[in-house]
Parts: structure tokens; C-alpha cells; sequence
């Protein structure tokens, strides 16, 4: 499956984006789907993720009220809804699909076979 995610800019803080990957290639709704980001000299580390079949998403402590994930098989897209940005959720935001992802290991970019290139997010105070 190929990704491509798209939607970041640059917005004040408090303000919102909506990012979006948009899937190809193959059956999207038999893919678990994620988003990451790494921020300037830090990993890259988990931010949300939706098990297959339009499972509720499982998000990272961090962006837990403020993002929102879903997905639209028929479209093949997967959506980040990010309001209340602050300037801490600036980073290269990835978004990633496997078909083989357990529970244990959803919010492990190690456990994504497929990633798309990033999106930059840019939020300033």
C-alpha cells in the first residue's frame, strides 16, 4: 500500500489543521493505520492509531481531547483532526498502515511496514 499524507502548514497556537493520508494499492480496510511524529532532534514517537474494521482510535497521553483520528475506507483516507494545537506538537507528522499490527505493538512505529512521506507541522506562540 502506498501513503501519502498531506494538510500540514504552519498555524498559530490554539488554532487547527486537519491532516490527511490518502491510501492506494491495496484492500485499505484490512490495514491497521497510525499517525507519528518527530519533532527536530527527537525520535519519532507515536501520536494515534486505528485498528481495522473502524475500531475506536487509541491515542498517545499527549494529544489525548485535542486530536481526533478517523478513517474513510471507501475513500481510502485516514484523517488527523488536531484542534487546539500548541507550539510542542510542532514536528514532521507520518502517517503509517500494517495489516499485522496486535495490540500490544500499535503505538510501535517498528510494527508499520507502510509509512507515507511526512507533513510538516509548524505551530507558533
Amino acid at each position: 500500500v502506498q501513503l501519502q499524507a498531506s494538510g500540514g502548514g504552519l498555524v498559530q497556537a490554539g488554532g487547527s489543521l486537519t491532516l490527511s493520508c490518502a491510501a492506494s494499492g491495496r484492500t485499505f480496510n484490512n490495514y491497521n493505520l497510525a499517525w507519528f511524529r518527530q519533532a527536530p532532534g527527537k525520535e519519532r514517537v507515536f501520536v494515534a492509531a486505528s485498528r481495522r474494521y473502524n475500531s475506536n482510535p487509541n491515542y498517545a497521553e499527549s494529544v489525548k481531547g485535542r486530536f481526533t483520528m478517523s478513517r474513510d475506507n471507501a475513500k481510502m483516507t485516514v484523517y488527523l483532526q488536531m484542534n487546539g494545537l500548541k507550539p510542542e506538537d510542532t514536528a514532521v507528522y507520518f502517517c503509517a498502515a500494517d495489516a499485522g499490527v496486535i495490540l500490544s505493538t500499535m503505538t510501535k512505529d517498528s510494527a508499520y511496514a507502510y509509512w507515507g512521506k511526512g507533513t510538516q507541522v509548524t505551530v507558533s506562540s
